[in-house]
């Protein structure tokens, strides 16, 4: 999952940043609006956090813009003012959730997941399978069948980007930019070395295979018949 982070403290960026990254998230930060604007209209996103007091654009302006542009994205919006006049103004002016400064990261985690989950409208809130496969979104859990498997979280991040896109073929430049969040580089074998890794945890032993290769295309997974 990719999402982007507009702040313009480097301290508060820093803690958010490396909080995300830990938890499997791939993060691009912007420094002020018009950086933030531009990423949001030129990266497909899972969640947005957007701080109020930003250099060149403040916040409200860069949410209204994505609005006028027709973005679904997420958004979280960060500010050091907590009245409920301004988490009125926040909310109608197109963000989803606001968060006063100061904040607990783990309370941040929380409303990142529950944001993503809701945008992909899944039926259960709180988890995804696939089969015998099961992955708990909050305590991060993965099971197969009755074996719990313990996953890196990049790895983590992998199967919940194929777990959300289940049946789908999903491209090697689709699984970068959502999962490790840098450009497509055809000589990088990155995602192949995860994939077999996740393959090597996930379907090693078990008879029926979830993750597949589409030769030339990408990877779905699925079961098969």
């Amino acid at each position: 999952m990719r999402i982007l982070l507009v702040e313009d403290d480097a301290k508060i960026a820093s803690f958010i940043v490396k909080g995300l990254k830990a938890a499997g998230y791939a993060v691009d930060h912007a420094r002020d609006g018009e950086e933030g604007l531009h990423l949001a209209l030129s990266e497909p996103y899972d969640t947005a956090i957007i701080d109020i007091m930003l250099p060149k654009l403040d916040g409200l302006a860069l949410i209204e813009r994505m609005r006028s542009a027709k973005l679904r994205t997420p958004v979280i919006i960060l500010s050091a003012k907590g009245s409920i006049d301004d988490r009125v103004k926040g909310l109608q002016t197109g963000g989803d959730d606001y968060i006063t400064k100061p904040f607990a990261f783990s309370e941040l985690l929380a409303r990142v997941q529950a944001l993503i989950r809701r945008a992909g409208g899944l039926a259960e809130p709180t988890g995804l399978t696939a089969g015998d496969l099961s992955m708990n979104l909050l305590t991060r859990e993965v099971t197969r069948g009755a074996k719990k498997i313990e996953l890196q979280p990049i790895e983590f991040s992998l199967l919940e980007y194929l777990m959300r896109n289940a049946g789908q073929v999903v491209s090697k430049t689709m699984i970068m930019e959502h999962v490790w969040n840098y450009n497509f580089d055809p000589q990088t074998n990155v995602v192949e070395a995860r994939i077999c890794r996740l393959r090597d945890k996930i379907d090693r032993d078990f008879e029926q295979k979830l993750i597949h290769t589409v030769r030339g295309v990408g990877y779905v997974l699925k079961e098969t018949a």
